[in-house]
Formats: C-alpha cells, sequence, structure tokens
C-alpha cells in the first residue's frame, strides 16, 4: 500500500527569525492524510500539524502534494528527506534511512457486496476476482509489488486512486470491473459512519490484506531528523492529546505504545 507524508526540511533562510519551515510531502492516503482544492491538507494528519503548530511557534509547516507512485523517487531526487506514517515493508528498507519506533498503526481488509450465500472464503483466491486497487499502494496479497504492468498479469486487477471510487464500483455489482477493494479499517469505520446503510450491504474480510504499523522514516544524515521529529511529537503523547487525536480518527495507536515516552 500503502500512505503517504512527507516533510522536507528547507535549505534556505527561516522565515522569520529562528523559524524553521518544514515542507510537508502529502499524498491520498484517507484518513490519514489528503490534500483539498485549496492545497490544504486534511485528515488525521491535518489536525495533528496544526496542533503542532500551536505547541511550536517556531516551527511551521508547508505543504507540497506528492503521491503514492512518486514517493521514493521524490526521496531519491532528494526533493524531501522526512516522511510521516510509513512501514518499513514499503520500499525503505533497501534504503539509506533511519526508522523511528512505530508511531501509528491499521489495517487493510478485503471488501466486497453482500450476497445470498457469499461468506469470507468469497476472499480466499483473489486471482480468481477481478480487483480494484490503488495505484502504487502496497499490499499483502501482490507480496507488496507495485509495478502495475506485473500485477496486471497476475491479477485481473483495475487501478484507481480513491476510495470513494472503489467503494462504488463494489456497490454497482459490476463483477466484470470489480468484486474485491481492499480498504484500510480505518476509512471503513469512517465510511459507515457517514453511509451506515452500507454495513448491510458489504462483506468484509475476517483475515485482514496486511496490518501495518507506521513509522517516521528520515534520511541518514537529513535535517530535520526522525528523532526530531520525535521530539515535536513528545508533548502531544505526554499529555495523551496524540492518542486522542489517533482515536478520533479511527485509527490506533501500536501495540505497547506507551501513554508517554522520552523522545530521544
Amino acid at each position: 500500500m500503502a500512505i503517504l507524508v512527507a516533510a522536507i526540511m528547507l535549505a534556505t533562510a527561516p522565515v522569520r527569525a529562528n523559524e524553521t519551515e518544514i515542507t510537508v510531502g502529502v499524498y491520498h492516503f484517507p484518513p490519514i492524510a489528503s490534500v483539498n482544492s485549496d492545497g490544504k491538507v486534511e485528515g488525521f494528519l491535518g489536525g495533528l500539524l496544526e496542533v503542532l503548530e500551536q505547541i511550536h511557534p517556531d516551527v511551521s509547516f508547508h505543504i507540497i502534494h506528492t503521491s503514492p507512485k512518486r514517493r521514493h523517487l521524490d526521496f531519491d531526487a532528494g526533493l524531501y528527506d522526512v516522511i510521516f506514517f510509513q512501514s518499513p515493508d514499503w520500499g525503505w528498507t533497501e534504503k539509506d534511512v533511519d526508522i523511528t519506533r512505530p508511531i501509528l498503526a491499521d489495517e487493510e481488509l478485503y471488501v466486497a457486496l453482500k450476497k445470498p450465500g457469499r461468506d469470507s472464503s468469497f476472499f480466499n483466491d483473489l486471482r480468481n476476482r477481478s480487483i480494484v486497487a490503488i495505484s502504487g499502494y502496497y499490499y499483502g496479497f501482490t507480496g507488496y509489488e507495485t509495478d502495475n504492468s506485473v500485477l496486471e498479469e497476475k491479477f485481473n486487477i483495475e487501478f484507481s486512486d480513491s476510495h470513494t471510487r472503489n467503494m462504488n464500483l463494489i456497490k454497482a455489482d459490476r463483477p466484470s470491473v470489480a468484486e474485491v477493494a481492499i480498504i484500510s479499517r480505518s476509512y471503513l469505520q469512517k465510511h459507515f459512519a457517514q453511509h451506515p446503510q452500507d454495513r448491510d450491504k458489504l462483506l468484509i474480510s475476517n483475515e485482514p490484506d496486511q496490518r501495518y504499523q507506521l513509522s517516521i522514516i528520515a534520511r541518514k544524515g537529513g535535517a530535520p531528523s526522525a528523532d526530531e521529529m520525535l521530539r515535536l511529537l513528545a508533548p502531544l503523547v505526554d499529555d495523551g492529546r496524540y492518542r486522542q487525536l489517533v482515536e478520533n480518527w479511527g485509527l490506533r495507536l501500536p501495540a505497547g505504545f506507551l501513554t508517554s515516552f522520552e523522545a530521544p
């Protein structure tokens, strides 16, 4: 799948005296993050950045829109140095990066139209299903392959850039186009809160496609470092506001995440 959010410390002079400007690249990964038509970041990340600016008046965030497919190319090109809410399994393990402790958790589930006689075994062999997925996301059933041409050879798969479109394709009951979508648990919770009638229309897998714990990943030797970003986050963890933000968006803290921590 897989997220998502990158931060760049600009090498230029600060906007104001003693102010640090961090440019944040965001790709569409709801409800964790999205960018609206005005270029403003929304979702969990939007709320988090707003609070971080409130408690750190010497820090400002500038939003840059990237995409799931471009995230690694942009990193390799030096366009950003820090990326938030990523699993190391999403293409980072072979790069020269430092990875923080996990700070967020979620999982991806298979979704289909509920029909008589159809149960979770419907998801057992996805090679026999028509699938709709987000281009550039990492998925467990693909072995974390993200090359569309490779995936099209192995699966009957269509790509999009919108969970809303994927959900609508499933509900439209067009099996030649889409029988199965892969959608995060947090997005499903948000969707059902807004469309409670869909609970009885959709079949959700018992087992996830993948469970992931998301970290901050930084370029080795870059600025800001992952540890520096944790220091910015630490006050919100200590006073419980980070946990509240996570829960408000239907997300989860990783197993063993403490109510407070001493940032490095």
